[in-house]
Protein backbone atom coordinates (compact mmCIF):
# COMPACT_ATOMS: atom_id res chain seq x y z
CA UNK A 1 0.00 0.00 0.00
CA UNK A 2 1.32 3.44 -0.93
CA UNK A 3 0.04 6.99 -1.08
CA UNK A 4 0.93 10.18 -2.92
CA UNK A 5 1.02 13.21 -0.61
CA UNK A 6 1.67 16.89 -1.12
CA UNK A 7 3.70 18.98 1.32
CA UNK A 8 5.92 22.01 0.89
CA UNK A 9 4.79 22.46 -2.72
CA UNK A 10 6.13 19.03 -3.72
CA UNK A 11 4.58 15.59 -4.17
CA UNK A 12 5.96 12.40 -2.63
CA UNK A 13 5.15 8.70 -3.10
CA UNK A 14 5.27 7.16 0.38
CA UNK A 15 4.92 3.75 2.00
CA UNK A 16 4.96 2.81 5.67
CA UNK A 17 8.52 2.89 6.99
CA UNK A 18 9.84 5.35 4.37
CA UNK A 19 12.22 8.12 5.45
CA UNK A 20 11.75 11.49 3.73
CA UNK A 21 13.60 14.80 3.72
CA UNK A 22 10.89 17.42 3.19
CA UNK A 23 10.56 21.19 3.49
CA UNK A 24 10.84 22.42 7.07
CA UNK A 25 7.79 21.83 9.30
CA UNK A 26 6.85 23.62 12.51
CA UNK A 27 6.99 20.52 14.72
CA UNK A 28 9.49 19.44 17.35
CA UNK A 29 11.68 16.36 17.29
CA UNK A 30 9.75 13.20 18.16
CA UNK A 31 6.35 14.77 17.46
CA UNK A 32 3.79 13.19 15.17
CA UNK A 33 2.51 15.08 12.12
CA UNK A 34 -0.46 14.29 9.87
CA UNK A 35 -0.51 14.98 6.15
CA UNK A 36 -4.12 15.34 5.01
CA UNK A 37 -3.36 16.47 1.46
CA UNK A 38 -3.44 12.95 -0.02
CA UNK A 39 -3.71 12.93 -3.82
CA UNK A 40 -3.94 9.16 -4.38
CA UNK A 41 -3.95 5.90 -2.43
CA UNK A 42 -3.07 2.48 -3.80
CA UNK A 43 -4.67 -0.49 -2.11
CA UNK A 44 -4.62 -4.16 -3.03
CA UNK A 45 -7.67 -3.78 -5.28
CA UNK A 46 -6.45 -0.74 -7.24
CA UNK A 47 -5.69 2.95 -7.17
CA UNK A 48 -8.04 5.54 -5.64
CA UNK A 49 -7.32 8.95 -7.11
CA UNK A 50 -8.75 12.13 -5.65
CA UNK A 51 -10.28 15.07 -7.46
CA UNK A 52 -8.05 16.75 -6.30
CA UNK A 53 -7.82 15.09 -2.85
CA UNK A 54 -8.93 11.69 -1.51
CA UNK A 55 -11.59 12.36 1.12
CA UNK A 56 -10.96 10.84 4.54
CA UNK A 57 -7.39 9.79 3.74
CA UNK A 58 -4.39 10.84 5.82
CA UNK A 59 -0.77 9.89 6.35
CA UNK A 60 0.84 9.98 9.81
CA UNK A 61 4.57 10.55 10.19
CA UNK A 62 7.06 11.04 13.03
CA UNK A 63 9.57 13.92 12.96
CA UNK A 64 13.11 12.57 13.37
CA UNK A 65 15.18 15.76 13.16
CA UNK A 66 15.61 19.17 11.57
CA UNK A 67 18.67 20.28 9.62
CA UNK A 68 20.12 22.18 6.70
CA UNK A 69 21.03 20.80 3.29
CA UNK A 70 24.28 21.17 1.38
CA UNK A 71 25.47 24.66 0.54
CA UNK A 72 24.57 26.00 -2.90
CA UNK A 73 26.80 28.79 -4.19
CA UNK A 74 25.06 31.55 -6.17
CA UNK A 75 27.55 33.57 -8.23
CA UNK A 76 26.36 36.55 -10.28
CA UNK A 77 28.76 38.04 -12.82
CA UNK A 78 28.62 40.66 -15.56
CA UNK A 79 31.48 40.55 -18.05
CA UNK A 80 33.60 43.71 -18.47
CA UNK A 81 31.53 45.67 -15.91
CA UNK A 82 33.50 44.86 -12.74
CA UNK A 83 30.40 43.30 -11.16
CA UNK A 84 30.42 40.03 -9.28
CA UNK A 85 28.47 38.84 -6.27
CA UNK A 86 28.89 35.58 -4.39
CA UNK A 87 26.19 34.26 -2.08
CA UNK A 88 25.58 30.93 -0.36
CA UNK A 89 22.34 29.20 0.64
CA UNK A 90 21.48 26.15 2.78
CA UNK A 91 17.87 24.98 2.55
CA UNK A 92 16.31 23.88 5.87
CA UNK A 93 14.67 20.46 5.92
CA UNK A 94 12.77 18.10 8.22
CA UNK A 95 13.50 14.36 8.28
CA UNK A 96 10.31 12.31 8.82
CA UNK A 97 9.48 8.60 8.98
CA UNK A 98 6.11 7.46 7.63
CA UNK A 99 4.22 5.49 10.28
CA UNK A 100 0.70 4.88 9.01
CA UNK A 101 -1.46 5.36 5.91
CA UNK A 102 -5.19 5.66 6.56
CA UNK A 103 -7.58 5.42 3.62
Amino acid sequence: MYAIIETGGKQYRVQEGDVLYIEKLNAGDGESVTFDRVLAVSKGDGLVAGAPLVSGASVTAKVEKHGKGEKVVVFKYKAKKNYHKKQGHRQPYTKVTIEKIQA
